[in-house]
């Protein structure tokens, strides 16, 4: 069962990290994004849900103005050919539609039961460089009405809360 955005606020409370979340209405691009980040300070992610040919899985968080070359990432990264994962994979591994895709949703990667030997997360987490330079970084939580800022070494700490040790890559 996928966490709520509810409890992502509890699991980040009890870790002690500061948080701050602006409501506003649903937004299921960067580009429709633009005139609610005015209001907002700091980096604005996007997030980009990828599987590569041998079925590993990959998200990556990144600033919404990187380009990133997807065509050729896999080399670099030592993976098969990278493609979207499917919105079906998506919500079963991290709990959220296309639209709320987010690097919260690394509190939902939990090792899949059909797996017998597999204890640890099932997603590689990349974090773009270029975003971990704001401070703070803002995500969705979860739900694509709202956006929460968080600092970035507050993030790195619930990412391995979450039990993944997010790779900083510069894209560009």
């Amino acid at each position: 069962m996928a966490a709520t955005r509810q409890e992502l606020m509890v699991f980040l409370d009890r870790l002690g990290l500061a948080v701050v979340t602006h409501e506003h209405t649903a937004v299921f691009t960067v580009a429709e994004s633009e005139g609610i980040k005015t209001a907002m300070p700091g980096g604005h992610t996007k997030n980009l849900f990828l599987k590569d040919k041998k079925g590993a899985l990959i998200l990556i968080s990144a600033l919404a103005e990187t380009t990133i070359a997807l065509k050729d990432l896999h080399r670099r990264l030592g993976c098969g050919r990278l493609s979207f994962g499917k919105p079906e994979l998506l919500e079963e591994v991290l709990g959220v539609t296309p639209g709320s895709v987010t690097g919260f949703a690394l509190i939902n990667d939990q090792p899949a039961s059909d797996i017998a030997d597999h204890t640890g997360p099932r997603v590689r987490f990349l974090i773009d460089a270029a975003l971990m330079a704001h401070d703070p970084i803002n995500f969705h939580p979860l739900e694509k009405t709202a956006t929460t800022a968080i600092s970035p070494d507050d993030f790195l700490t619930f990412a391995r809360a979450c039990g993944h040790e997010p790779e900083i890559i510069a894209f560009e």
